[in-house]
């Protein structure tokens, strides 16, 4: 095998088969192997394999009544409550595209995406904030039809009644007719497909949207089979015993293409459970680790800062929990020793892209494993690292390179933009390539690294900066908690890098001392120009640092 510092694949890529699957039909095995077991705990009800496949097939026969074809994208603009499970195989079940939809989205943030994609129907929720977003959306857009879900039916039935008697505030007014549906009429019990949908693992099954990093967001297109084994990949690298027994803390949000795979499919092609709540709240997610057992919790480096921050942490029970596994964003250094320090629980990095259908490489639950490295590629996956500067050659050996993925995960291409995929889905060697735009290294024992994005990149004097490793100096002052470096315009060097940092609550620190602490660590053209003290970092939908928006909040404000 050719290992090189430009080259690597998994030492075992070759001994390890995945099955092209559907989604619907890896759920179907699942549901008939472990039928009974729980799939799904939400707020103290658990939801069956059986169950929720019964369900899944009820609203794809509701859809197939309602007019909806093959091909036709289905939208959910859902929190993580049970239905998403039964609308998301469901809508496969008929045929039909799945198009996620943050719930944290504005009226204009939709409208865009459900007109890009296309989507006909829209699948959300009876809470004010939700349906009064989707309302508007139906009335000025092309959607066709909004099926809204009860909350309270999805609850124990004394938590709904309460919340039916006492927080009717927090259930929204809802108006039905032909275009506003009950999800309880749509997937009626006893809804029977009135003829077999042929559906084929090269089918696009969801159409997944991108954070948008340049320009307005894409739709990629993730076939049946990349999202499959992506899960099927993920489980291949459990080193523990019955994995049908595991139990995933379901913190992420399920329209994230992370928790799809990490949590969702991989739940169902191990046959595993999840404890799922409707959001990240620290205390919720400890009172449920500790309540539902769970062993294994993927999630982004905020949601740990975040409980590291919760009171209740140091008195929580974590026996049950064999793995964390971070990824979304760079894991700060302090953060992931003080984490293992408190808990007494491994937390692993890993690294994945939309585009990639959620998971490239991850570091060992068991065994050697390298902190501050993003692990060692899934198994049936290669990556190469290209020139930064002319990706059609390799990087020079033994330095950084834009890191290109090859794998049965990778998209097929960006809906409707076939310039953009052009230039991220390349030849080379007979085999398609995804563009990164991430800067890595790959050492002797196929560990990655993440150096720093193409795009952001500080160019200081002809010199390239990486301001994720001036971020990596400045996390390590006790006084700070979280940190962002920019380029900003400087006459004589081009751009210069600044710092923008949220301090440690009740520490004392002045920014002009940070500055000096911190250049006094670094090379002189990696030397910032300020260090800017703020209350908060923006941060995106699933609570990672968003570098774009400082940049948009620094230069137009």
């Amino acid at each position: 095998m050719d290992v090189s510092r430009a080259r690597y694949h998994h030492p075992t890529a070759w001994d390890i088969s995945f099955e092209p699957l559907t989604l619907p039909e890896m759920l179907a095995r699942a549901t008939a192997r472990r039928g009974d077991a729980r799939f799904l705990h939400f707020l103290g009800r658990d939801y069956s394999y059986r169950a929720i496949h019964q369900e899944a097939r009820c609203f794809a026969a509701g859809l197939v009544a309602n007019g909806m074809q093959p091909g036709d994208r289905i939208g959910l603009f859902l929190p993580n409550v049970p239905i998403y499970a039964s609308a998301y195989y469901g809508a496969m079940m008929a045929g039909a595209v799945v198009v996620n939809f943050s719930p944290l989205y504005t009226v204009g943030e939709l409208s865009h995406q459900v007109a890009d994609s296309g989507t006909r129907l829209l699948v959300t929720l009876d809470v004010p904030e939700l349906y009064g977003t989707a309302r508007e959306v139906l009335d000025a857009s092309e959607l066709e039809t909004l099926v809204v879900g009860s909350l309270a039916d999805m609850l124990p039935w004394h938590k709904g009644l309460a919340l039916k008697t006492f927080a009717r505030s927090k259930i929204a007014s809802v108006e039905y007719s032909n275009n506003v549906r009950r999800w309880s009429e749509v997937a009626a019990k006893g809804g029977k497909l009135s003829r077999e949908i042929a559906i084929a693992p090269d089918d696009v099954a969801l159409l997944q949207y991108t954070g948008g990093t340049t320009g307005r967001p894409k739709g990629a297109m993730l076939t049946h089979a990349n999202l499959a084994i992506n899960a099927q990949q993920v489980a291949a690298i459990n080193p523990f015993d019955k994995p049908q027994d595991e139990v995933f803390m379901g913190a992420l949000p399920f329209f994230h293409v992370f928790a799809n795979t990490a949590l969702l499919n991989h739940a169902v092609a191990s046959g595993a459970a999840i404890a799922m709540v409707p959001r990240f709240e620290s205390g919720q997610v400890l009172a449920t680790i500790a309540a539902r057992k769970a062993t294994g919790f993927p999630g982004v480096p905020t949601m740990f800062q975040a409980l590291l921050d919760h009171p209740k942490l140091s008195s929580t029970d974590f026996s049950s929990l064999k793995v964390c596994i971070s990824g979304g964003a760079p894991m700060p250094a302090p953060v992931h020793a003080r984490f293992e320090e408190v808990t007494g629980v491994r937390l692993v990095e890993g690294y994945g892209l939309t585009e990639s259908s959620g998971v490239v490489s991850v570091n060992p639950y068991e065994g050697m494993r390298k902190r501050g490295t993003i692990g060692q590629v899934v198994p049936g996956t290669e990556v190469i690292l290209l020139d930064k500067e002319d990706h059609t050659r390799l990087a020079p050996e033994g330095e950084p390179g834009e890191l290109a993925v090859c794998g049965p995960q990778v998209m097929r291409g960006y809906w409707n933009q076939p310039e953009a995929s052009a230039e991220v889905l390349i030849e080379r060697g007979g085999k398609i390539w995804l563009r990164t735009g991430d800067v890595a290294v790959i050492d002797e024992d196929g560990f990655l690294k993440i150096v720093d994005r193409i795009k952001d990149m500080i160019a200081v004097g002809g010199f390239k900066v990486f301001p994720s490793q001036v971020e990596e100096v400045i996390l390590e002052h006790p006084a700070v908690k979280e940190a962002l470096v920019i380029g900003v315009p400087d006459e004589y060097r081009g751009e210069m890098p600044r710092a923008y940092v949220v301090p440690e609550p009740g520490a004392q620190t002045d920014a002009g001392e940070l500055r000096d602490w911190l250049n006094a660590r670094l090379g002189k053209h990696e030397r910032v120009d300020q260090v800017v003290l703020r209350e908060a970092l923006p941060k995106t939908i699933i609570g990672k640092l968003d570098r774009k928006a400082l940049r948009s909040e620094v230069f137009e404000g």
